[in-house]
């Protein structure tokens, strides 16, 4: 296999470059872009191209012109030789100092060094309660297994009647006697018939 056919790879990017070509983009501010997303040390002066996301080093940072070098969108040596042909010599406003850019960069580290971290707690889950019309439902409604042999639930009902009718009847028969003892002192008596008071002529 010949070197020609293997596929081409991301080159390293070079801090110095001679091309006088100019992108034709507006410049771009270190400004606008964050402390930690550039660096401005003499010995590797660079930043993260907005267009493809990668470290690219700033050419001629004490000139009149400072640039982006062309560069490959992606790792040198690793992935495919592709040019960001939007990110490359696209000219770099310095309006950061270095000591302000330090100090930025000092203040962002120790913000984040004392954040603690949050926690999310998410409340259990709590079954809705049911009604009392509900609950009452539930009582008298049969299991499964207590309705016997499939029949309905009408025959059911009737035969529950029928067992508790006589305990039913006599509770009512008890309700329905006098207590035992004098009347109460002082107040009329109750009475035994049931009263339909008319209304008075006018």
């Amino acid at each position: 296999m010949s070197a020609s056919t293997l596929e081409r790879t991301a080159r390293p990017r070079r801090s110095r470059t001679r091309s006088r070509t100019v992108s034709a983009r507006p410049a771009l501010a270190l400004s606008t872009l964050r402390p930690h997303q550039y660096d401005l040390r003499p010995t590797c002066a660079s930043l993260v191209c907005p267009d493809c996301e990668t470290w690219v080093p700033i050419t001629g940072l004490q000139t009149k012109q400072p640039k982006v070098v062309p560069h490959d969108a992606g790792r040198a040596g690793k992935e495919a030789a592709v040019r960001c042909r939007l990110g490359s010599n696209r000219l770099v406003i310095v309006n950061v100092t270095a000591r302000k850019w330090e100090e930025r960069l000092t203040d962002g580290n120790s913000e984040t060094a004392h954040r603690r971290r949050t926690t999310v707690r998410r409340k259990p889950k709590v079954a809705v309660a049911p009604a009392v019309s509900q609950i009452a439902a539930q009582k008298q409604t049969p299991v499964d297994d207590e309705r016997g042999n499939g029949r309905p639930l009408r025959l059911l009902r009737k035969e529950q009647w029928a067992a508790t009718e006589s305990a039913v009847r006599d509770a009512d028969t008890r309700r329905a006697q006098l207590p035992g003892g004098d009347a109460p002192l002082d107040a009329p008596p109750v009475p035994l018939k049931t009263l339909h008071p008319q209304r008075p002529a006018r």
